[in-house]
């Protein structure tokens, strides 16, 4: 356990001192204020106004850029050590395999939540200092949601740089499966269904398999029960799922997703050539 800390500490320090953590912490912190200075607070729409709307806001957002940024950045965690020779430099050391990999996994689970965590801190201290009301349970909602979407993403990004050679193939696989999964938002869901034969429940149970499309269903439940601003998918959801069950799906899928990546992620790392 010593040592598992102590790998999460220099991943931590590592992450806080590159560049792409500080323009990570700047865009999210910087779209509150942008949120707060164009009077997105002081707006209303399908009822939605306050740090409501704000959050909401911010969240759909984040399902889109969050993925990417974790992605890219994580995939060079493992693979990067291997290139850079800092791996066979931590082996040195009485440190086994296990403490290495879930320490770097660890640490990057607080780097990649932190930028977001404070973004939302930040948004209900100015909503405090306006004397807008803090909606606390949708608050505490999107804080769990934020961070199981962090997680399950990092547990892609570590699969990915547990396989991969270099970073290079590694940040085009991750660039890759992000494509593919906003694709799968709705331009190739529409596609699927103008132009094959496939039933539309087994189209809709297959969006409901991508991360991304989840999470922005279960975003949208908390202000919209009947999901009328996602179309017909929503009788296929309303069908199979209360709005209890959903967000109850949707955190156990992202618990058996992101351990089953990890996993595999870890198996395929202590199989190959470390060095």
């Amino acid at each position: 356990m010593k040592n598992l800390l102590l790998i999460s500490k220099l991943d931590i320090i590592e992450s806080f001192r590159s560049k792409w953590f500080i323009v990570y912490l700047l865009i999210f912190s910087g779209l509150i204020a942008i949120f707060f200075v164009s009077g997105v607070t002081n707006s209303r729409v399908l009822g939605f106004s306050g740090l409501t709307r704000l959050l909401l806001l911010f969240i759909q957002i984040c399902i889109v850029i969050v993925p990417i940024f974790i992605l890219i950045s994580t995939v060079r965690s493992i693979s990067g050590d291997r290139e850079s020779g800092l791996l066979e430099y931590f082996l040195s050391f009485p440190l086994s395999l296990k403490e290495y990999y879930f320490g770097k996994v660890l640490g990057r689970v607080f780097v990649v939540f932190t930028p977001l965590l404070f973004a939302l801190i930040i948004s209900v201290l100015i909503g405090i200092i306006k004397g807008t009301k803090i909606p606390w349970d949708i608050f505490f909602f999107y804080t769990l949601l934020l961070l199981a979407l962090s997680v399950v993403f990092l547990s892609f990004g570590f699969l990915i740089s547990s396989i991969v050679k270099n970073q290079e193939m590694g940040q085009g696989v991750a660039f890759l499966l992000w494509l593919i999964l906003i694709a799968f938002l709705d331009i190739a869901l529409i596609g699927l269904m103008l132009k094959s034969a496939i039933r539309e429940t087994t189209i809709y149970a297959i969006a409901l398999l991508n991360p991304i499309e989840l999470f922005r269903i279960a975003a949208i439940s908390l202000f919209d029960p009947n999901l009328a601003v996602i179309g017909p998918a929503a009788y296929f959801i309303l069908d199979k799922f209360t709005p209890t069950m959903f967000i109850i799906y949707t955190f156990g899928y992202s618990i058996i997703i992101s351990i089953f990546c990890f996993f595999i992620g870890y198996y395929v790392f202590s199989k190959k050539d470390l060095v």
